[in-house]
């Protein structure tokens, strides 16, 4: 009889383990903090060292865009030329067209230097 419940506790006792077992690898593989759930949060982790490594980009080139503007006339000048269409006295302004329709483009004359130069 002794070795009977021996046994059965011994059954007990291994059917308890498995179960553990069981549920230990259920956690880890499939549970909350699993290696799933893991997996999942590199993805986003790298995604968003991929985006921060853009937005530095774009940080450092606006950086340099304002320590231009901060330290020289040139890039005032160019901002004004090509944002502003703003030209010097004197010079010729030509526009190149690519593609588009073939209907001619008229430019006014210039100014004879007498009315140029009236207020």
């Amino acid at each position: 009889m002794i070795q009977a419940s021996g046994r059965r506790w011994l059954a007990v006792l291994l059917v308890a383990l498995a179960a553990l077992l069981a549920f230990l690898q259920y956690r880890l593989w499939l549970g909350a903090g699993g290696n799933a759930s893991v997996a999942e949060l590199e993805q986003q982790v790298q995604a968003q060292t991929r985006e921060n490594a853009g937005l530095q980009q774009r940080n450092d080139a606006l950086r340099a865009e304002v320590q231009d503007l901060k330290s020289g006339e040139v890039a005032v000048e160019e901002r004004a030329r090509s944002e502003l269409g703003m030209i010097k006295p004197g010079e010729t302004f030509y526009r190149v067209v690519e593609g588009g329709s073939s209907a001619p483009v008229t430019v006014p004359a210039p100014l004879p230097e007498a009315e140029a130069d009236a207020p």
